[in-house]
């Protein structure tokens, strides 16, 4: 009996340890459970971070693109701007030679408006004297004429 006594003292005991054992193993159950719904929260939470920045990640490389594109335009729109500057200062350079060489016809027409009038004043002159000397001639025809009339009277 006292082998039966010890041996149920043994299985009590070993009873007691094995439920001690089930007891801090189903805590540690518990604990494990609770840390892997912890996880599970905390993965959901980077998952939706990672689409958080794999979206701004998107947008980022969008309005890299566009700037790209956008830096692309600025240089075509700053040569274009380039090429139209250059090509006003030529205008502006052949507008000032224009302008020169009309100021050079300019004076140069006013200086045969001189020539020309001062022509047209010889010429008048001349006509003037040309009449006063078909006058003298006519006159000096009619005295001739009338002389010879009187001297053939005669």
């Amino acid at each position: 009996m006292n082998a039966l006594r010890i041996e149920a003292d043994e299985s009590a005991t070993k009873v007691d340890d094995l439920s001690a054992k089930v007891k801090s193993l189903e805590q540690e159950n518990l604990a494990k459970e609770q840390e892997i719904t912890s996880l599970q929260h905390k993965n959901q939470v980077l998952e939706q971070d990672v689409e958080k920045a794999e979206s701004l990640h998107k947008d980022a490389k969008a309005a890299a693109d566009e700037s790209a594109q956008h830096g692309t335009q600025n240089e075509s729109l700053t040569r274009r701007l380039q090429l139209l500057e250059e090509e006003a200062e030529e205008n502006d350079r052949v507008l000032r030679e224009t302008n020169e060489k009309l100021r050079q016809t300019d004076v140069k027409a006013g200086h045969y408006e001189r020539k020309v009038q001062a022509l047209e004043n010889d010429r008048d002159q001349w006509e003037k004297k040309y009449e006063d000397m078909a006058k003298k001639y006519a006159d000096t025809k009619k005295e001739l004429d009338d002389f010879v009339s009187e001297i053939g009277n005669i």
